[in-house]
């Protein structure tokens, strides 16, 4: 026993001494410490099991995925005032799936800050939302559970390819493959466009104007896919009373549709018309070893031959660090929808009301390597009641 705890310490060891050796590696300076780069990344390996529907973005044929994904982050700092930062994956698409294997460049962006205080910042490129609080933790080093919370990535019966061609259309709800329907967030929503924000004494702000809206698909975040014709504002107005709490309140507004769908839209109308707006709060809290999350997002979108389709998702979290190295989380989910009219004079609701609760353990080996375990039982109001049980498990090398 005791020349087996020696040799893992051992490997350990020469594992650290050689991934910091890698880091140094990656970072270089030049012109006087006046420019630093650094590259850096994560290797992801993800196991999934799911004994029904794949549950929220996941996109696979059985019951079972493996999947893996490589994330490389460059970071380059131009003396005080210039910061650029770029995010490429290599995976089988932005979401869970058992496709094929793609190489993408999902965020870049230069961001100057005039003054060293931080009270104004302008960006410029495709990056994350700045609405909410989960963005911050979003990555799979940062973010306790294996997922993304329900209202980043539940789908709702909303499409952004092709409208309703009747209200009895949209009635039916989801008929077709996940990929075709929005939630009211696409995960961090890298869309494209510029930014400010800043902090003045206990209050920040941040404000964005993007080329897509906030539920839109990874593959309409590019400004080269998609222009700018409809852009999306959001912002978000934030108060920190003291070094405890995080107070903030978001509002968003644009066009979802993409252009495809512009032909098949009612005579007279073009997509700026139908709009998803979306307002949201949101509220953190640190203390010894917790953490405590919470965000609400009442969503609207309109919907050609229906109307307003409403719907509130939120969730509360909560993360507790037993030791250095081992922590626990758990997080409660909930979606509501409202009502629409069917076109035949009845009104009924026009998604699956749903909860799911996510409980996860992760323990970090070392500075580098992470081990997170996660169940996540859910259960909707649909037409298969019962309660899915969901299992996963996510390792992660950090350089």
């Amino acid at each position: 026993m005791a020349i087996c705890l020696l040799m893992e310490s051992v490997l350990a060891a020469t594992a650290a001494d050689l991934l910091e050796r890698l880091d140094e590696a990656l970072t270089v300076s030049a012109f006087d410490d006046n420019l630093r780069a650094r590259l850096s990344g994560t290797i992801d390996l993800e196991g999934y099991y799911f004994p029904h529907t794949p549950p929220g973005l996941i996109d696979a044929g059985g019951h079972t995925l493996l999947n893996p994904r490589l994330t490389l982050f460059l970071d380059a700092q131009f003396g005080p005032s210039i910061y650029f930062f770029a995010q490429a994956r290599a995976d089988r698409g932005f979401d869970p799936s058992d496709g094929v294997t793609e190489v993408r460049l999902d965020e870049y962006a230069i961001r100057v800050t005039p003054w060293k205080d931080g009270r104004f910042n302008l960006q410029v490129g495709q990056f994350a939302t700045v609405g909410g609080n989960w963005i911050a933790r979003h990555l799979s080093w940062d973010n306790p559970f294996i997922n993304a919370p329900v209202p980043y990535e539940n789908i709702t019966a909303n499409e952004d390819l092709v409208p309703p061609v009747s209200a009895q259309d949209f009635a039916h709800g989801i008929e077709g493959e996940k990929w075709e329907y929005l939630p009211i967030l696409w995960g961090p929503s890298y869309a494209s466009g510029i930014s400010v924000a800043g902090r003045v004494g206990r209050f920040d702000y941040a404000a964005e104007l993007k080329n897509a809206a906030l539920s839109s698909r990874p593959e309409s975040w590019s400004v080269a896919e998609i222009g700018f014709e409809h852009p999306t504002f959001t912002g978000r107005a934030g108060f920190r009373p003291n070094q405890a709490w995080n107070l903030g309140v978001t509002a968003s507004r644009g066009a979802y549709f993409r252009p495809e769908a512009a032909s098949a839209l009612p005579h007279g109308r073009d997509l700026g018309h139908y709009e998803q707006l979306t307002l949201g709060s949101d509220i953190s809290f640190a203390w010894h070893h917790w953490q405590l999350w919470a965000e609400f997002f009442a969503s609207r979108f309109e919907v050609p031959h229906v109307g307003n389709a409403d719907t509130l998702a939120y969730f509360l979290e909560a993360k507790y660090k037993f030791t250095p190295q081992l922590f626990g989380a758990l997080r409660w989910n909930q979606q509501l929808f409202a009502t629409v009219l069917d076109g035949e004079g009845e009104r009924g609701k026009w998604g699956e009301d749903l909860w799911r609760i996510d409980a996860a353990l992760g323990y970090r080996f070392t500075e580098h390597t992470q081990l997170k375990l996660q169940y996540s039982p859910q259960r909707g109001t649909g037409s298969a009641p019962g309660v899915d049980h969901n299992v996963a498990v996510q390792l992660t090398l950090r350089f």
